[in-house]
């Protein structure tokens, strides 16, 4: 699918993973009987190419929010307006991610790439517009490839800044009425599904039925059909915080810092970012299976295994949020559960 934008993220360290099996059947317990959670903390080694991996203690949220042409064409039930009011109630602390953020005491910084309406200064909110929102994927392209380079430039540099800062797990989130349309025509595009398979319902079912929404996603996919590369479906299917969410997602794995993907909007991103900088999603830690039909597609495409199933469909980074204590749990026990007692004398 033509050039990478980046270069490959950094392998996972085998060493590290194997001295991490193997620091596990040395713990105080049966073999195997953390299960899963003994491969959560094999992974986290060979992210951080280091066993025990570094337990992390400082996670951040980061929100992107931007707006979708395709709302315009009857995408959603709900106005555009509704991103510009959500943004402002992460911003009071009392949205869902801001609740579940609370719960772990990590801050949260919402991040405007893009939302239609203007906004007046709001704390936590950081203003990096690239555009007004996107452009209708039913009519054209969603960007020009200079504004998705410059949105995924945006998630790469915030991404820097909350590594240089100390965060050592990084949870992405999302904001755009609109967003499971374009969430589905990229991963659509990217995993060579019908927009039949990729289109669910998203936050609630447009006034044309969901035969609506799959016509508009599949006028898009049409479209993708001739993008000469990944940043070019970027641009011509995607989202401002799609785009900014896949920079988000690069940086981390090649700084080795463990980040945590959320739902469609975030899978639809991961996509983005392993093809721009191939290797990325080996590095991702599946928080959630979403209720989204497009989330189970991107799971089984970058073969994650999600820590949750709670059928959410949120956004946000709340299934996200809601993975980071098993992460931290998984670290903690790799690092500090008591060797195997030796055996004594019969």
């Amino acid at each position: 699918m033509g050039p990478h934008l980046f270069p490959s993220a950094p392998p996972l360290d085998v060493q590290a993973m194997e001295e991490a099996r193997a620091r596990w059947a040395t713990r105080a317990m049966p073999p195997g009987a953390l299960g899963r959670v003994q491969d959560l903390a094999v992974h986290l080694a060979g992210i951080a190419g280091v066993c025990p991996p570094p337990v992390p203690r400082k996670p951040v949220v980061v929100v992107f929010a931007g707006d979708h042409g395709v709302v315009a064409d009857g995408a959603s039930a709900w106005p555009s307006e509704i991103t510009a009011a959500m943004v402002a109630t992460v911003s009071s602390g009392s949205a869902a991610i801001s609740v579940f953020a609370e719960a772990l005491g990590a801050p949260v910084v919402v991040v405007d790439v893009g939302v239609k309406t203007p906004l007046d200064p709001l704390p936590g909110v950081r203003t990096e517009r690239v555009a007004d929102g996107t452009a209708s994927i039913a009519t054209g392209a969603a960007m020009t490839p200079s504004q998705a380079e410059a949105a995924v430039d945006i998630g790469t540099r915030i991404a820097s800044e909350q590594i240089e800062a100390g965060a050592d797990c990084l949870i992405g989130g999302d904001l755009g009425i609109g967003n499971t349309t374009a969430a589905a025509a990229l991963i659509g595009a990217f995993t060579g599904r019908s927009a039949v398979e990729v289109t669910g319902a998203g936050a609630g079912v447009p006034a044309g039925g969901i035969d609506h929404k799959r016509r508009l996603v599949a006028i898009a996919l049409e479209r993708a059909e001739a993008c000469a590369g990944p940043l070019d479906v970027l641009a011509t299917v995607g989202g401002l915080e799609i785009a900014a969410l896949a920079g988000f997602y690069i940086t981390a794995a090649e700084h080795r810092i463990p980040f945590i993907v959320d739902g469609v909007i975030a899978g639809a991103a991961l996509c983005a970012a392993d093809a721009l900088a191939p290797g990325t999603a080996a590095h991702a830690i599946s928080g959630h299976r979403s209720s989204e039909p497009a989330a189970s597609i991107v799971l089984d495409y970058l073969a994650l295994d999600p820590l949750l199933d709670l059928q959410l469909r949120l956004g946000e980074g709340t299934g996200a949020c809601l993975a980071f204590p098993l992460v931290q749990s998984a670290a903690l026990a790799l690092a500090d559960m008591a060797d195997l007692p030796e055996p004594g004398p019969a």
